[in-house]
């Protein structure tokens, strides 16, 4: 497959190869979330965002595997490195209880869990942030982060947001408060408090629509008002916000949202848990989407694009004493944190963050520019873009329309497709992509 002229190519989605493969898939697996009936063939050709279903049908795939195929498909200058690495047995490790590493410190070709922490420490470190927990998963590095803010604090009170998601094991499915299938029936911990997230990107709080800002406080002000409000806190453990809410509906707050938040924090020495796990690593065009507004994370908790589970913070935020937290597997799977490693060297080496921003700009204003009666917003940071419909069922016809083209997306909230490509995505590709889905558009319109 050659990326500078490959286009999507599709004869029938999906195709009886493709029905064949998800009906064996589902003679064994547990229901859960199924987005289309795309079968990728992991043998056939791919690269950047184009792929092979087992029907070859050829895809233009916007959406990285939800941010956690950042370099997209077989990345050259990832696997070029990786491929000079031979497998060894065991690939996981008990990881905090084994180190793992080749040669001389400073003079390995491989990186190790420990170089993939201190790129991560090094990168956070306008957060005055020294220390990493790793961890296997997105959900994970939330439980990781709840815990420590327990412990550091002594509080036993937490503070989300309404349309908030991280994650789905019981602590993180606590803080959710996106779709209620997710936790609905399940035990969840005690005292977390919820207030609204702002859903206007250019509120203040004369013109707050979203109830964050009421008469001349916010809600977040007023729950923990030390006087008349319903939490003490001294009592709150953490406060966890994700800067940009992804399955929430991609809602971008507006500075005046996250400088309250921020001034509140300060205010009550709250420690502020960032959810970066599908904003960061480069995706909005700063390291990580917290870069963009005027709060400053105590942790950061991030995944899908770093391969592996990651809780980032400030030394004195950790517990001292060992096996407070531990896992038998964090940052055991050599393969996975090796990866991580090289993807943040590549973002660095060919600029990335750079072109997610030229690149998501260009998205946003050939959008913008098309001006199609059932679009009713268009938004983003660098490439984690939004195009938001009048419904839900228009936004669920326009994304099986983008299919039939050859153009994967995927939905959020209830009227939101989620536009992720790859960090590396050109120009060219964006205006494939952009045609496709305006195509789309005006033929369900």
């Amino acid at each position: 497959m050659n990326r500078d002229t490959a286009e999507p190519v599709v004869s029938s989605l999906p195709g009886d190869r493709a029905r064949e493969w998800v009906e064996y898939h589902h003679e064994s697996a547990a229901p859960s979330t199924y987005v289309y009936e795309f079968v990728w063939d992991y043998t056939e050709p791919a690269e950047g965002p184009f792929c092979t279903d087992v029907d070859d049908n050829v895809l233009l795939d916007f959406t990285s595997h939800v941010a956690a195929a950042p370099l997209g498909y077989n990345n050259p200058k990832l696997r070029d490195r990786m491929a000079e690495f031979d497998l060894v047995d065991p690939l996981k490790t008990a990881g905090q209880d084994f180190y793992v590493a080749s040669g001389d410190r400073g003079d390995h070709p491989f990186p190790t869990p420990a170089d993939l922490m201190d790129r991560l420490t090094d990168r956070s470190a306008h957060y005055d942030m020294d220390t990493v927990f790793l961890s296997n998963s997105g959900a994970e590095a939330v439980e990781n982060a709840i815990k420590i803010s327990y412990d550091h604090t002594g509080g036993d009170y937490g503070i989300t947001f309404q349309g908030a998601f991280h994650g789905r094991t019981l602590g993180a499915l606590s803080l959710n408060r996106s779709k209620s299938v997710y936790r609905r029936d399940f035990p969840e911990i005690p005292k977390v408090h919820d207030v609204p997230f702002c859903d206007d990107r250019t509120c203040d709080p004369d013109s707050c629509s979203c109830g964050f800002f009421a008469g001349e406080t916010s809600q977040l002000r007023k729950l923990l008002d030390p006087k008349r409000g319903a939490v003490d806190p001294d009592d709150v453990a953490y406060l966890i916000v994700e800067p940009i809410q992804g399955e929430g509906g991609y809602r971008f707050p507006s500075d005046e949202f996250a400088a309250e938040v921020a001034e509140v924090c300060e205010m009550h020495d709250l420690t502020l848990v960032a959810d970066e796990i599908q904003s960061g690593v480069a995706r909005t065009g700063e390291f990580w989407a917290s870069d963009h507004y005027p709060f400053e994370p105590d942790v950061i908790t991030s995944a899908k694009g770093l391969r592996v589970g990651a809780t980032i913070g400030r030394e004195a935020v950790f517990p001292e004493e060992t096996s407070r937290i531990s896992s038998t597997w964090g940052a055991g799977d050599i393969v996975s944190s090796m990866q991580g490693a090289l993807t943040l060297d590549v973002i660095d080496d060919y600029d990335l963050m750079d072109n997610a921003a030229i690149r998501g700009r260009q998205f946003t204003e050939a959008m913008r520019d098309a001006d199609l009666d059932p679009v009713t917003d268009v938004r983003g940071k660098g490439l984690m873009l939004a195009v938001e419909f009048d419904t839900k069922k228009r936004r669920d016809d326009v994304q099986a329309a983008a299919l039939q083209r050859g153009l994967l997306t995927l939905g959020c909230r209830y009227n939101v497709i989620r536009i992720l490509p790859p960090l590396d995505v050109t120009e060219r590709e964006i205006g494939l992509g952009v045609a496709l889905l305006t195509d789309a558009i005006a033929d369900v319109a």
